[in-house]
Parts: C-alpha cells; structure tokens; sequence
C-alpha cells in the first residue's frame, strides 16, 4: 500500500548556528544526531524541510585564519562558506543516513525567489526530493552573494522558503525558548518568555538587537521572518534548539517557546 504523501503536512525547520554548535566553535553531531532521530521519528506525518546556517561555523574548525578580524569581510565569508558548506553537508549526511535518512542540498540565492520560473523550479526541485523520501537541506549560496542581495541571516530564507513551498508551520530552532521580554533579561532568574504573538508591530519595544556569536540576524531577524511567514498565514514557532527532542517537545507543550499566530490575508 502506498501512503497518500499529500496528507502529510509540511514544516521549514530552520536551524540555527549556535545550536547546531551547541554554543562552541565545532558543530554537534550529537545534535545533529537528535534533529535526524526527530525528522525519522515524525515522518509518518510531517513533511520536514530544513534551513540550515552553520557553514561558516564549520568552516572554522577546518581554517585558521592569521588575521581574525579578516572573518568580517564579505570575500573572506564567502570563502569560508564555500569551504565549509560540502563538510557541514557531509557531517549532516553521515548522522541522518544512521536514522535512514537521506539528504539533499538545495543552494538558493534572493534573487531565486524574484524571478517567477526559478520560484517554479525550486518548488518543484524540492517537492521531488520529498515525493522520493529525501530531506531538503536549504542554505544560501553565499559564495555568489553580494551585499545588494545577501539574506544576511538564514531566518528571512527560511520565512522565503516557507512562504514559496506553501509549508504548514515555520520552526526557527535557536538558543533562547523563544522571545524574552527584554524588561527580564539579565535578571537572575529565567527571563520571562512571550508565549504567544498576533500583533508583531507590539514587539518592536521587547526585541533585543544583540547577536549570538556565531549567528547574524538576533532575535530581530526573526521577527522579520515571522512577519513573512504571517503574512501568508504560516504559524511560526521559535524553539530552545538545545533542548533534546526540541521540536517533538515543542508539538507535546513539554518546553517553553514563542508562537507566532497565522493571520490569513485575504487576496
């Protein structure tokens, strides 16, 4: 009997540097190995697409710079993601082929999602790859970047792709359980968590601008995204990907994260 796929619903699930690091300088293929024991464990019903950051992050633990301050410029982080991007790819196929998963990368540059054939062909690129079991891996293709049409941050590709593939929810997994009122940071104890957003204009007040180490965007980046994502009526959910099973627990309510409403935009 062959399953009807098309019952299936479909997640972007983007991921984070700093999570996929585990907030150190290698990437975790602990972690790596709890996203694809996650991905096997919910395909009977989920169609999960992933986002993923980290090339530069991998890079690193290959490439020792003389001149740090050298990472900063745009040639030398394109360099470092083309070195980077087929060894993050190459560490995410060995730990999900051990859960029987098998991967494929899908490079995409802004200008993709503005010529109206090329949305057509990334469609249905990926909708191949799923229809054939295979696990999209997005990234952008930062060696071909420029500074006019870089994403800057992989959450506004994620909310680009979501919107494009027509995806059922948006998942940003990330370091913090979701987005903290900024009146509780830096309190002694847990910042307090927003739980739930419709409006996000009310949220301009509480977003930190401050940047994790290894990612770009902050917690403003993915408001931007989420604004996307709602506009065309995807619920994004910003998740602790630290948490083990974060997103299995995220479905059960067993952790704390941010749940961005779908507003529904009529035509």
């Amino acid at each position: 009997m062959v399953m009807d796929k098309s019952a299936k619903k479909k997640i972007i699930l983007k991921l984070g540097s700093n999570m996929l690091t585990e907030q150190t300088d290698t990437i975790s293929r602990k972690k790596l190995a709890d996203i694809a024991q996650q991905v096997q464990n919910l395909k009977s019903e989920y169609d999960i697409i992933i986002v993923s950051s980290g090339a530069i992050a991998a890079a690193k633990e290959l490439v020792k710079l003389q001149n740090p301050n050298e990472e900063n410029t745009l040639q030398v982080k394109q360099a470092l993601a083309s070195i980077g991007q087929p060894y993050l790819m190459r560490l995410f196929e060995e730990e999900f082929s051990k859960s029987g998963l098998s991967t494929a990368q899908c490079l995409l540059s802004y200008a993709d999602f503005e010529n109206p054939k090329t949305q057509e062909n990334i469609s249905n690129t990926i909708n191949v790859l799923i229809e054939n079991s295979y696990v999209p891996i997005i990234n952008e293709n930062d060696t071909v970047s420029t500074d006019e049409i870089k994403f800057g941050d992989n959450d506004k590709l994620a909310a680009l792709s979501a919107r494009l593939l027509e995806v059922d929810l948006l998942v940003i997994a990330t370091n913090t359980n979701g987005i903290y009122k900024k009146s509780s940071m830096g309190l002694a104890s847990a910042p307090l968590t927003i739980k739930e957003v419709a409006d996000i204009s009310l949220l301009s007040n509480e977003i930190s601008t401050e940047k994790s180490s290894h990612g770009t965007g902050g917690m403003a980046s993915k408001m931007i995204a989420s604004e996307i994502a709602q506009k065309s009526g995807i619920e994004t959910w910003i998740v602790n990907g630290l948490e083990t099973h974060f997103l299995e627990k995220a479905q059960a309510d067993l952790i704390d994260y941010t749940k961005v409403k779908s507003l529904v935009v009529n035509p």
